[in-house]
């Protein structure tokens, strides 16, 4: 009688874990979430450093890494 309870207990037990637990789907789901996106990066006209597009200094001649790089290209 006891070891009927004692398994009944493990198996309720197992299916409740089970239960609660994300799926594959969700699982996935939630990593491509916060995976980061990426990001176009650019060359220095200069230096040729690269750096995210969204960080670079526009010039006339083309993009640069930082104000000092456009200054001393583009006197």
């Amino acid at each position: 009688m006891r070891l009927t309870v004692l398994l009944l207990v493990m198996l309720v037990g197992v299916w409740l874990w089970r239960s609660n637990r994300p799926t594959r789907s969700e699982f996935v789901r939630r990593e491509a979430e916060s995976s980061p996106q990426a990001v176009e990066m650019v060359g220095c006209r200069q230096c040729s450093v690269h750096v995210a597009l969204v960080d670079a200094v526009q010039g006339s001649k083309g993009l640069y890494c930082c104000l000092d790089h456009r200054q001393q290209a583009e006197p």
